[in-house]
């Protein structure tokens, strides 16, 4: 009797991104007959370093937004890749020790410090499986990045024509990881009808400066800001002082977003997913630095969002949508129409060396 597939997705509990994509992946999965264990790659660090380092991350974007900035310039973008970093030779350290412990079929990372340690295993012979990296982000940082990992997964084509070029690796598009209780199409029917609730995200960290962003809105007349604060409590209690609602960790967004008029969002990550999803337009405004500047502005060059750079843009961009949703719904229904995730991973994955990246979205990499 044949054996199941067995897939190990290697997560970090980095906000709440990461995690979430990585959970749906592995419910699908499992749908599809696949076995598939998550695991926080923070958690295989020893002496307690992956909290030190969620927690030195979180500081930086609550309160020394610039330091965040500046690193993510040097380390993240510098074309300059350099070696291994002491970290993912760690990283990479004890995933091995995880792998000779429970040998799966197939690694995906759906982070990057877990695609740089993968890529590097799979780069010295050290990983005897395939990789494959999911892009959670729409702007492709270079630790995204190692030639050692088999495929990539990207979130459009732009993305994953850069990520091929980049790795020498194949890249195909992959519809959005969201989970099935934010149906495709719900919001479209609301459009139009006047209603001027609008969501202001800050993702589950509860950073960047929205509180100006609300202010702006409930000053209009127009708007009634809904402050989605995530786990910060003191961004919920500064919220409610710039008008309209503050709201704190939120289990039924779905049920928000289908009451919403409009997503304003400032860090491109899974509340814009849930949002085309639920066809609830989005307005970019001051977004967070680093990998949510990037996001922000390859959602807007990609047609899934509008980019606002002043408080008259975003009230001239919000009051445009009631004539209508404008082109990014096409692309929109472009980003759902290409292959699903679970897809790639239902059958064993044939010579990923021996193929020629495509560069594009046509799922060439699957068996």
């Amino acid at each position: 009797m044949p054996t199941r597939r067995t897939v190990l997705i290697l997560s970090a509990s980095m906000g709440a991104g990461h995690d979430a994509a990585a959970a749906e992946l592995a419910r699908r999965l499992a749908v599809a007959d696949v076995d598939a264990e998550v695991v926080d790659v923070l958690g295989l660090l020893p002496l307690r370093l992956g909290a030190a380092l969620r927690g030195w991350y979180g500081w930086m974007m609550r309160s020394a937004p610039w330091m965040y900035a500046l690193i993510y310039r040097i380390f993240f973008v510098s074309g300059h890749a350099g070696s291994a970093s002491p970290l993912t030779r760690l990283t990479a350290a004890r995933l091995r020790g995880l792998l000779r412990r429970r040998p799966p079929d197939e690694v995906v990372s759906v982070f990057h410090l877990a695609a740089q340690a993968a890529g590097t295993l799979r780069e010295r012979g050290l990983l005897p499986v395939p990789s494959t990296v999911v892009l959670t982000d729409f702007a492709a940082h270079r630790l995204w990045l190692h030639p050692g990992n088999d495929r990539y997964l990207c979130p459009d084509a732009a993305t994953a024509r850069q990520v091929s070029a980049a790795t020498g690796r194949p890249a195909s598009c992959y519809a959005p990881l969201v989970r099935p209780a934010f149906p495709r199409g719900a919001a479209q029917a609301r459009h139009g009808v006047g209603r001027r609730l609008v969501l202001v995200s800050a993702g589950a960290w509860g950073v960047g400066d929205v509180e100006r962003t609300a202010r702006v809105l409930a000053r209009s007349g127009r708007y009634l800001p809904v402050v989605l604060c995530g786990r910060n409590a003191g961004l919920r209690r500064r919220a409610r002082r710039a008008g309209g609602l503050a709201l704190g960790w939120y289990e039924d967004m779905p049920g928000l977003m289908a009451a919403a008029y409009a997503l304003v969002d400032n860090a491109a990550g899974l509340t814009s997913r849930e949002a085309m999803a639920s066809g609830l337009p989005i307005v970019t405004y001051r977004p967070i630095p680093g990998h949510g500047r990037d996001g922000v502005l390859a959602m807007a060059r990609a047609g899934l969002s509008v980019h606002a750079r002043t408080a008259a843009e975003l009230l001239a961009a919000l009051d445009r949508l009631d004539a209508g949703e404008g082109a990014e719904t096409g692309n929109r229904d472009a980003l759902f129409a290409a292959a699903p995730a679970e897809s790639f991973f239902a059958a064993p994955l044939i010579s990923p060396a021996a193929e020629t990246p495509s560069g594009g979205c046509a799922a060439t990499e699957t068996a």
